[in-house]
């Protein structure tokens, strides 16, 4: 490797430097403390695990997401989280049991996945997330997009947003009344995600299912809309089963809540939305800025994840990439007050610059033979260390 190919970074890797560093660590602080204001408790999960925890259930979707390294210690296969939520999983089921009827956890951490989520996203995000633990109606499901939603606004990196909102039972009841093959099931989930209303077709006329199933299956694709295509899918999808009927009775339910609590915000009901479905079982939601294909935040229900941690629990929650939303902030346009100060050591001076440091200010001593670019100088006048302001660069 060249000296010059020595500072490049893999593909998807990607850092923050100082003003987004520094705005990252601000909303940090933020947003955890308003997570708890809500009553949410933070965790942090480790950042390697043994990998027959970290792809547990169905988090084993995750498999082709994690690196993977050898423990030294005791030979046994560990991963680097992919995800952080299995992991929170995991910390409600085991450690946390108990605690309370329903459980409110939040997080926020690096993780890192073999692949980019999307095209042009990054595979070391920072996530920070919310998820409830022991509640099955769909009042847990509108306050995660609360405050999912809530977050966006406090990040200041997002003026408004759009939600979109699915339901994994509804296809996945369907799949099931028309008795599709796994195969058949994954290949039409593929085109259900497209749009791509030919193959629908064509896959359909080739599965050989009956005319109801058919006719229903094939409605999916374009009941998308505002809250009137949940009627519309009720008539459409009469004679679905009742895993179908009860899942747009959610989402029905769903949409009256947010209707009440956020009447200006866009909802687009979609019953082929279908991220996460390995993984979700319920509803699914993500938030969009306006223009934008890519998801900035998004989230669901996964009931039962603690099953294979010895508890199995309703739970729903969301996640979003920290890092991505830092770069959609503004430059901050408000010079930073900086003190300089010249080099030298004398006690009095010394103590000056900490009880200046104790206040909150930036004091950076100008190093002999260097420039500094200030907006405040610490120099000595009438035998007193006084801040003046310089906004002028000097040389030591």
């Amino acid at each position: 490797m060249t000296i010059k190919e020595s500072w490049l970074l893999p593909e998807g890797i990607d850092e923050l430097l100082p003003q987004e560093a520094s705005q990252l660590e601000n909303l940090h602080r933020k947003l955890v403390d308003h997570m708890g204001s809500w009553g949410y408790q933070l965790v942090v999960p480790p950042l390697v695990e043994y990998l027959d925890s970290l792809l547990t259930g169905t988090a084993k979707s995750l498999d082709i997401q994690t690196f993977k390294l050898t423990d030294q210690m005791s030979g046994r296969m560990l991963g680097i989280r992919a995800d952080m939520t299995p992991q929170v999983a995991r910390i409600a089921a085991h450690k946390l049991r108990g605690n309370a009827d329903v459980l409110r956890l939040c997080y926020i951490g690096s993780v890192l996945r073999t692949l980019p989520e999307g095209q042009g996203t990054s595979r070391n995000p920072i996530q920070l997330g919310a998820e409830i633990y022991g509640h099955t109606g769909p009042e847990s499901d509108v306050e995660s997009i609360e405050l999912m939603l809530d977050l966006l606004k406090v990040t200041g990196a997002v003026s408004s947003c759009a939600l979109d909102v699915g339901h994994v039972g509804i296809y996945r009841g369907l799949a099931a009344y028309a008795s599709l093959s796994d195969e058949q099931e994954q290949d039409l989930f593929s085109a259900l995600q497209r749009k791509a209303a030919a193959e629908i077709d064509s896959l359909l006329s080739s599965f050989q299912i009956s005319a109801d199933a058919t006719a229903m299956l094939k409605a999916l694709a374009e009941l998308n809309g505002d809250h009137t295509v949940l009627l519309e899918a009720k008539q459409q999808l009469a004679k679905a089963p009742e895993s179908v009927q009860q899942a747009l009775t959610t989402l029905i339910q769903i949409s009256e809540m947010l209707a009440q609590r956020l009447p200006e915000l866009v909802i687009n009901f979609d019953l082929a939305e279908l991220r996460g479905y390995h993984y979700h079982t319920g509803v699914v939601f993500a938030a969009y800025r306006p223009g934008s294909a890519q998801a900035i935040a998004a989230g669901g229900r996964y009931d039962d994840i603690g099953e294979h941690f010895g508890h199995a629990q309703p739970a729903t929650g969301f996640s979003m990439d920290l890092k991505k939303l830092v770069t959609l902030l503004p430059a901050s346009d408000s010079e930073q007050e900086v003190i300089g100060v010249l080099w030298q050591n004398d006690p009095e001076l010394q103590a000056e610059i900490a009880s200046l440091r104790e206040q909150g200010k930036v004091v950076v001593y100008q190093m002999p033979g260097t420039d500094i670019s200030t907006t405040h100088t610490l120099i000595k006048q009438a035998g007193r260390w006084q801040v003046t302001e310089t906004g002028t660069q000097t040389r030591g």
